[in-house]
């Protein structure tokens, strides 16, 4: 019988077979957002939702979104460049390394595996995220430009972003990378892809990842958790448009349970020895309660677990440029900077 993010919120089975009780659901209130990500959200309350728009028009609409949080990006502190690495379904992966413009010698490495439901964003949409990574993990990012769906489905993704983080442990030092310094972040369906790529590189090896940061992640197929329940309409992502999401990129229902696709399905033996993680979690968000029920099986098999919800704000709070400003992105973008950077200097590097 499949695993439902509901369970999780009611019993996780240690591994001794103990129940654990470090996770219980809020009582459902009604939250009282941020006044700036109030006012993002009303902005956008009356818009066409993403899943009623043409394709294109939901793509280049989030592009100009994002666009104004490049104006301040100062372009000198920054090299930028991008290469075809050879792997995967489709042969190859094309991917953007940023990296601090003073960098020298092989440097660790954050491998940036990008949101918004495996339909939407790219490297120009994430910008100011990823420079903000590399200048403040001292690291070089590797932003994953997957095959986005619908054009390609599951599993090219999660396929793509192995093969990558694979070439990078086995052969990083060719473009100055250290791939034995490797942490993976992702944001919502990103976090949902660096949750599966842990899960493959511990039953394939050929990958070693010293910590994950999932960032308000998607790890379930179950719309009918508390928060979707409670976060279904008028919070800026609903659960009509994660069902489009998860329709795009992966129609066969059945297949939802293969733990690459919802990881909250994997056992407490499959999440064993999975490196550390840290999970951000929003409070108006359809995907929270999947998103903390992972961190608590992960916490149940035995993996090294920081889970933070931030109160007063919505799903995306840390990508969507209008809302960089507020204190809970601020906050949890110093909280994720500093995981990351200490996983991947801790030994001196």
């Amino acid at each position: 019988m499949a695993f439902r993010t509901a369970d999780a919120l009611q019993y996780l089975g240690p591994l001794t077979g103990d129940r654990v009780t470090d996770f219980a659901p809020s009582p459902a209130r009604h939250p009282v957002l941020d006044r700036s990500t109030q006012e993002f959200v009303d902005s956008y309350s009356c818009s066409l939702p993403v899943h009623e728009r043409h394709l294109e028009q939901a793509r280049s609409g989030l592009t100009r979104l994002q666009a104004e949080g490049n104006d301040a990006l100062d372009e000198e502190a920054i090299s930028t460049e991008w290469f075809a690495l050879p792997g995967g379904p489709t042969g190859h992966v094309r991917v953007q390394v940023v990296r601090p413009a003073d960098s020298v010698g092989e440097i660790p490495v954050v491998l940036f595996l990008h949101g918004l439901g495996w339909v939407l964003g790219d490297a120009g949409t994430h910008e100011r995220m990823v420079r903000e990574f590399a200048l403040g993990t001292d690291a070089a990012v590797v932003f994953v430009e997957y095959e986005r769906a619908p054009e390609a489905r599951y599993p090219v993704a999660v396929e793509q972003c192995y093969a990558v983080a694979k070439w990078i442990y086995e052969r990083g030092g060719e473009i100055g990378l250290d791939g034995s310094r490797m942490a993976a972040v992702g944001d919502s369906a990103g976090g949902n892809l660096v949750a599966a790529l842990t899960l493959l590189a511990k039953e394939r090896g050929g990958v070693r990842l010293v910590q994950q940061v999932l960032l308000c992640p998607v790890t379930d197929a179950d719309f009918d958790t508390p928060s979707y329940q409670e976060f279904a309409k008028g919070y800026f992502l609903g659960r009509e448009t994660m069902r489009w999401f998860w329709d795009q990129y992966l129609p066969d229902v059945r297949q939802r349970s293969e733990v690459t696709a919802s990881p909250l399905q994997a056992s407490l033996e499959q999440l064993t020895g999975l490196p550390p993680a840290l999970v951000v979690t929003s409070e108006a968000d359809v995907v929270r309660d999947e998103g903390e029920a992972y961190a608590a099986k992960l916490r149940a098999a035995g993996v090294a677990v920081v889970s933070m919800r931030y109160h007063g704000t919505i799903h995306g709070f840390m990508v969507f440029d209008p809302l960089r400003g507020t204190d809970a992105a601020r906050a949890a973008l110093i909280q994720t900077l500093d995981t990351v950077h200490v996983a991947l200097h801790r030994h001196g590097g």
